[in-house]
């Protein structure tokens, strides 16, 4: 019996894959890695593991079409259903992904009652509602993955643009994933100094667009989502928690009040640690970024009404 703790990925797509691939050589967690297509789980488990002899990590990782394996896990991060296809809306993702992401919730939480859940099938904002609903479990221990992966796409481009590392950037993307996402330009740095200082406002809402569509831009030059940065970004969250980092990420949160918005899971800066979303923390937005985060829980308001339930 390995005395290691435990992280289970369940969807063993580029997204799920990836994710487990970096935890793995974080080396700290036996990751199970859960998907309905047979072989595939386990293909993607053995490889990693062989990657292992490469770079040095011990393997760890466990592929499997069935929960039993996942038993007891930490952490489950969850990123099983449809990729988004070029032309489809994320509003036409909900109602087939709800089926999917109720039903995984379902099994993961009657096998590891106690795990915190990351979501990070899409439409985001609306799974959340659904993993929460469906696991019946505390707030703090179920949310999403979406902030880091906008807020990384936003300080690439910050990087590029100022000739700056991107270790310096300072940035702090919130509200809904897509294009209602609001880029807090007001709390964004590079090395210190205010972005304002450094970047012209037209270039800097150019890339504020740019982020915003970020994920369009991907699959039309793909066809399919994106994946390393997603599954890092996973990846990241899960080592917040797992370690007692207690870093402050942009994730997707079930709020009651916080910056004004009630009942909604949005994308709000959150402490993260063992016991899972341990503090919202609310920054001082700008009138207009008060305003774009307003219209963000309208739109995400939207999708979720879609939801069956």
């Amino acid at each position: 019996m390995s005395a290691r703790r435990k992280v289970t990925v369940v969807g063993a797509g580029n997204v799920g894959a990836t994710c487990a691939q970096v935890l793995a050589t974080r080396d700290y967690a036996d990751i199970v890695l859960v998907d309905i297509k047979e072989g595939l789980p386990q293909g993607k488990a053995l490889d990693i593991n062989q990657m292992g002899a490469v770079l040095g990590y011990e393997p760890s990782c466990t592929g499997s079409n069935t929960y039993e394996e996942t038993a007891g896990s930490d952490v489950v991060v969850i990123t099983a259903g449809l990729p988004r296809s070029p032309g489809m809306s994320r509003d036409d993702l909900v109602q087939t992904n709800e089926k999917i992401v109720g039903s995984v919730t379902e099994q993961v939480v009657a096998q590891s009652p106690d795990a915190i859940l990351i979501i990070v099938s899409n439409p985001l904002d609306a799974m959340c509602h659904v993993a929460k609903s469906v696991s019946g479990r505390p707030k703090e221990r179920v949310f999403g993955m979406a902030g880091i992966l906008d807020t990384a796409r936003f300080s690439t481009f910050i990087s590029w643009e100022t000739s700056a590392s991107v270790k310096d950037v300072q940035a702090m993307v919130l509200g809904g994933h897509g294009d209602q996402m609001v880029p807090v330009v007001s709390a964004t740095t590079v090395g210190g100094i205010a972005l304002r200082k450094l970047v012209a406002d037209e270039k800097i809402q150019a890339m504020v667009e740019r982020t915003a569509k970020g994920g369009g831009e991907l699959v039309n030059l793909m066809g399919t989502s994106a994946w390393y940065a997603p599954g890092a970004a996973a990846a990241q969250m899960v080592d917040s928690i797992m370690l007692d980092e207690k870093r402050v990420l942009p994730c997707t949160a079930y709020l009651e009040g916080e910056y004004g918005i009630d009942g909604l899971y949005m994308g709000v800066p959150c402490k993260l640690g063992p016991g899972g979303i341990e503090e919202i923390v609310e920054l001082d937005l700008s009138d207009d970024e008060r305003e774009a985060l307003d219209k963000s829980a309208e739109a995400v308001r939207e999708v979720v009404g879609v939801l069956s339930s």
